[in-house]
């Protein structure tokens, strides 16, 4: 034998060597397991998110990575699977799949059918956890993202590529605030930038779950929307990854230039889902016994939305979380961790809510941090006034309760007030064309509503409105738009020929 055929046999051998120890490294053994973790041995060269394979159709996630052990989250039926069992990397990064064969859907966090219908194609499949689009792919957010609820259009306006933040205590009507803004995209289908929804449940019960899918798809908004589903009684672990798997079928969408909005509902469940694992992995527990990464979980996943510029495609993805507080307590670890992260925030009162003010915004605490930057010249121009006067009109309504005796200017402004909130009042899952917004904020800014009872102004709203669609059709279009002086002329003529008609 040649020296150079001793060289070759040589490197053959210790490479067949090296194949047998990377599979011997890719193969570990279950030590522990439990309550939707597992602790695993041999695993030597896995990566962080790497994914795992339990056999018997179940799938993990490296979580922590120690010195001779894994601790590994299930994302599946943890009774499969016991102590002694071998198990695989399998090289991959958590990822789920993605595309347009998931619109219309009601999928798991991994990207499972879970409405009945035909198996998800796994052709394309994006990581769930990446690193957000950087400062220099971004930039500033101005086109509108009309929620149809005139409350929020009008004051707190949310522009696409934003994170808005809707907290307030259970039952305050949060989750009627987002399915109202996946309803009123319906219109944008037709425009050149159609949103696409995507509605990512987090804990949420399995019979709630199907009422917002029903209320969709009886609105005709499943044809442009996604519902990922983590069910309450499912792991810990897939409530965990439900928003990042949301965001990354969202990503297909951005990396295409199109405008998506996520909705986390909510982000409280998915802290205490994050916290649970964490604490079975036996990381450190911090304040309230959430790990200290927490707050590092949350920005990771909402520095994801973006409004990137040209060159990097132009998409957008809006954000909404949800965050459900405890009495109104803002202030707590969750809800002020969120509120740091977001653009802003929408509050809902449950006091507004029970004394049927809904949806119940209270409007001092309420903000959006891009403001009228996202708003439509319109509507910019009518609710400039509406939230000083309704602001003014809750301070006075404090004070005129101590006492009877007001001046003429007070009584104005406080009537003034009440016919305001009686506007603002919408019905549920009945989003409204900024059109008809415009026209209804105008007459109740400009007093042309004043003369009205505040208990027959709802009436009078839905004739005036009835009236405008019917025969003035192309004046609420230019309205949509901007409020030219000739429109404004119309508009004007319009509501007091109403007015003279109804008084």
């Amino acid at each position: 034998m040649t020296l150079s055929q001793t060289i070759v046999r040589t490197l053959e051998e210790r490479i067949a060597a090296h194949r047998k120890d990377v599979k011997r490294e890719n193969v570990g053994t279950v030590v522990e397991v439990g309550d939707g973790i597992a602790r695993l041995s041999g695993l030597s060269k896995i990566g962080a998110s790497e994914m795992i394979d339990f056999g018997k159709g179940v799938l993990g996630s490296a979580l922590n990575l120690a010195e001779g052990e894994v601790g590994a989250i299930i994302l599946g039926d943890d009774s499969k699977i016991e102590a002694g069992d071998t198990v695989k990397a399998t090289g991959q990064i958590l990822s789920v799949p993605v595309g347009e064969a998931l619109i219309g859907r009601v999928v798991s966090p991994l990207g499972e059918a879970k409405d009945g219908g035909s198996a998800i194609p796994r052709t394309t499949l994006y990581p769930v956890e990446k690193i957000a689009p950087r400062v220099i792919e971004r930039k500033s957010v101005t086109v509108p993202l009309q929620t149809g609820i005139m409350a929020i259009d009008s004051m707190i306006p949310i522009g696409r590529g934003q994170r808005e933040l809707i907290i307030g205590d259970r039952q305050t009507g949060k989750t009627a605030v987002v399915v109202d803004t996946i309803l009123n995209q319906k219109q944008t289908q037709t425009t050149d930038r159609p949103v696409i929804c995507i509605y990512v449940a987090i804990g949420q019960k399995e019979s709630k779950v199907a009422k917002i899918v029903d209320v969709l798809r009886a609105g005709g908004a499943m044809d442009y929307t996604i519902v990922v589903s983590a069910g309450a009684s499912e792991p810990a672990a897939l409530s965990y990854i439900a928003p990042f798997a949301g965001t990354a079928m969202g990503e297909y969408f951005l990396d295409q230039g199109k405008d998506v909005l996520c909705i986390y509902d909510d982000l409280s469940k998915h802290a205490w889902a994050y916290r649970q694992v964490s604490l079975l992995l036996r990381r450190p527990p911090g304040r309230e016994a959430y790990p200290g990464d927490v707050f590092y979980l949350h920005s990771r996943l909402l520095e994801r939305a973006c409004c990137l510029d040209e060159k990097h495609g132009g998409g957008t993805i809006t954000s909404l979380p949800i965050i459900e507080t405890q009495a109104g307590d803002v202030s707590a670890y969750i809800p002020t961790n969120v509120i740091s992260i977001t653009d802003g925030q929408i509050y809902l009162e449950s006091d507004l809510f029970y004394k049927g003010i809904r949806p119940a915004v209270n409007v001092g605490l309420s903000v959006s941090r891009v403001g009228s930057a996202a708003q439509r010249k319109s509507m910019k121009k009518v609710a400039g006034k509406l939230r000083l006067d309704l602001a003014q009109y809750r301070e006075l309504a404090i004070f005129a309760q101590f006492g009877s005796d007001l001046d003429q200017a007070t009584k104005k402004q406080l009537d003034r007030g009440a016919r305001l909130t009686e506007l603002l009042k919408q019905e549920q899952y009945r989003p409204m064309p900024v059109g008809e917004q415009v026209v209804l904020l105008y007459a109740g800014v400009n007093g042309l509503f004043d003369e009205v009872p505040v208990d027959q102004l709802k009436g009078v709203q839905h004739r005036l409105l009835g009236d405008m669609r019917s025969k003035h059709y192309d004046l609420l279009e230019t309205l949509a738009g901007e409020i030219t002086p000739e429109a404004e002329e119309q508009l004007k003529r319009l509501l007091t020929s109403f007015h003279g008609k109804k008084s």
